[in-house]
């Protein structure tokens, strides 16, 4: 192990054990009190709800470049974790709809479900292209199950009177935390990696907006924070969906590409 890997090591035990001291995280009751509030055409909370449409469309985008394109520069072992990512993308569009149709504890475990499945997905993609494919082959389902236990197990202790959301809590941000400094410090085999860091810049600028819900339709009058974060943070998977289209492998490593696209390749160079 060298210092990169211990750096990660390091934060992510650190962030474990701080997460356990730390007492039982309940849910903020006022965190349903969304700013925009109109029914419109019968759909109550109308552009908190429609505007998770474009989840769905890029989901659905990548899903079919995922599964039907053979000429895209992807680690091949791990192509069922492209897949959930937007697989898990197109179901927010359904899960978060639901959710602010009537917002709820209840209702928003659907919202958290797919979006925990999203996020755990793409964290396997950027351990298998940055850090190591073998690592991440063995890490995808235990992280899937982790991070869908956070969300199952926060609904149950609300359920109880006892809410919880420490475990989910951890499985959110310290990705968050790890990701970028994976970036920073390790190579990548793949072109166009800069559009991860506009991926994120999409995350950050999403959070922004969801945390000036009021401010932002109180200022505007027609749209809410919130309903611009939704389409803000759609964003990030047609970002990656661009990413997958252009780029290119360095190397051309029997196990990262399809046979299609490495044959391609090596016929243009």
């Amino acid at each position: 192990m060298n210092n990169k890997h211990f750096i990660l090591l390091a934060i992510t035990l650190s962030a474990i054990i701080a997460i356990t001291l730390l007492p039982a995280i309940a849910q903020d009751v006022h965190y349903h009190g969304f700013a925009d509030q109109r029914t419109l055409f019968g759909i109550p909370n109308f552009f908190n709800v429609t505007s998770n449409i474009p989840y769905l469309l890029f989901g659905l985008m990548g899903c079919s470049l995922v599964l039907k394109e053979s000429r895209i520069a992807i680690i091949l072992s791990l192509k069922h974790a492209y897949s959930f990512f937007f697989v898990g993308v197109a179901l927010v569009c359904f899960g978060s709809g639901y959710y602010h149709l009537n917002p709820s504890n209840t209702t928003l475990l659907w919202d958290r479900l797919p979006m925990t499945l999203a996020f755990m997905s793409f964290f396997t993609v950027i351990i298998a292209e940055y850090l190591h494919e073998k690592t991440a082959q063995k890490l995808f389902f235990p992280l899937l199950l982790t991070g869908l236990v956070s969300v199952i197990y926060w609904y149950w202790s609300e359920s109880i009177g006892q809410g919880d959301l420490r475990l989910y809590v951890l499985v959110q941000f310290l990705p968050i935390v790890l990701m970028p400094l994976i970036l920073l410090l390790f190579p990548t085999r793949f072109t166009y990696s800069h559009y991860y860091w506009l991926i994120f810049a999409c995350y950050v600028l999403a959070k922004v907006f969801e945390l000036a819900d009021q401010f932002v339709f109180d200022a505007l009058g027609f749209i809410s924070g919130h309903s611009i974060k939704h389409l803000v943070s759609a964003i990030a998977p047609y970002l990656f969906y661009l990413a997958l289209t252009n780029r290119r492998a360095d190397d051309f490593d029997a196990d990262t590409m399809t046979a299609d696209f490495k044959m391609n390749e090596l016929a243009n160079d």
